[in-house]
């Protein structure tokens, strides 16, 4: 296979994941969101919140720029269950909940006010990006062995026993027992950037979720950046073949796809078999880094690699240019000083 790895280092670097100057404004509209809410739940008198935990993409840290801000910021918001009771002393319903949580965080300074979602309150942002706010209540009951403690989240189905720091803790463990856990996040962020490579495919394709469960089912790791992704796209669209089915990583019974015949994986296995087909030139003996690097921008429907070689071949013909003229000037310097060291010069 033709070497581009030092090309799909630098995409993922540059064009794929987020820079520090994006991670610090999610940090701040996450911190502003949480005090908004504490805000509104404080002059509302209603329950405080327990804790906030980050989640989703977002605490994995496998985000991926998007030209559109379209960010998706989980922040759960946990309360203990026994605040959490209506205005007649009864348990709160899910619905409740969410309810409290959305009127409490809309401070009428949004374009958009915030909804109350099946699994979370969304707060929407003129950038394009949204934060979702899961609701979530901490269950204390006593048995004989002592407190067991869970968590519930509020669910459109009623309470359902959840708790976000399992998937967090679930991926640092898959990465933590990888060849190399920092590699397998990298190649991660570019199968999610792959998949949302064109807008008309993100409707349609697995979730980023579970391109990261499959990530770390069928990650292979290699010293070359390149090849590392190349034979994981490979593995996971053979696991594909034979499964569509993803099973949750943390939930007993629960799957990310809809049964043995899901549409979004399926979906997936066909533009990871197109991504497969489009690199093949680059396993022929008559390859050129041209042509291959031609073949990496149409997997990534982008221009980042035949620019990355414009660059190249601009830089090879000034860098000539450059030591010419530092050549013929260090010649002049030394000349001019051979004549003056000769007595000043012919009026001398």
């Amino acid at each position: 296979m033709f070497d581009c790895s030092k090309d799909v280092r630098a995409y993922h670097n540059q064009d794929v994941t987020l820079p520090k100057s994006e991670q610090d404004a999610m940090r701040d509209r996450r911190d502003s969101n949480r005090t908004r809410l504490r805000n509104g739940l404080e002059k509302a008198s209603k329950p405080k919140p327990i804790e906030f935990v980050k989640q989703g993409s977002y605490a994995m840290k496998t985000m991926c720029r998007d030209l559109d801000n379209d960010y998706d910021i989980d922040d759960g918001v946990y309360f203990e269950k026994d605040d959490l009771v209506g205005d007649r002393g009864a348990e709160m319903t899910s619905l409740q909940a969410r309810q409290m949580v959305r009127d409490a965080v809309d401070d009428g300074k949004f374009k958009c006010a915030p909804e109350v979602r099946s699994n979370c309150v969304r707060v929407f942002y003129e950038k394009g990006y949204h934060v979702d706010l899961p609701v979530y209540r901490r269950v204390i009951t006593t048995t004989v062995f002592g407190e067991d403690v869970h968590y519930e989240l509020a669910a459109s189905s009623g309470w359902k026993r959840s708790d976000a720091r399992d998937v967090s803790g679930w991926y640092e463990d898959e990465r933590a027992a990888s060849a190399d856990g920092i590699q397998l996040r990298r190649i991660n962020r570019d199968l999610k950037k792959y998949a949302r490579s064109r807008y008309s495919w993100r409707g349609a394709i697995l979730s980023g979720f579970g391109i990261s469960v499959l990530t770390t089912e069928r990650f292979q790791v290699n010293d070359r950046e390149d090849r590392a992704l190349y034979d994981t796209m490979v593995a996971i669209r053979d696991r594909l073949k034979w499964n569509l089915v993803v099973a949750h990583p943390v939930t007993p019974g629960d799957t990310i796809t809809s049964g043995s015949d899901d549409a979004k994986a399926r979906c997936f296995r066909e533009k990871l078999t197109e991504a497969i087909d489009t690199l093949a030139p680059l396993f022929d003996a008559d390859c050129t880094r041209e042509k291959a690097l031609r073949c990496w921008d149409k997997v990534f429907a982008t221009t980042f690699f035949s620019e990355r070689l414009e660059d190249e071949q601009r830089a090879s013909v000034v860098a000539p240019a450059i030591i010419g003229s530092a050549a013929l000037l260090g010649a002049t310097a030394a000349a001019a000083s051979a004549v003056s060291s000769a007595g000043g010069g012919r009026h001398a």
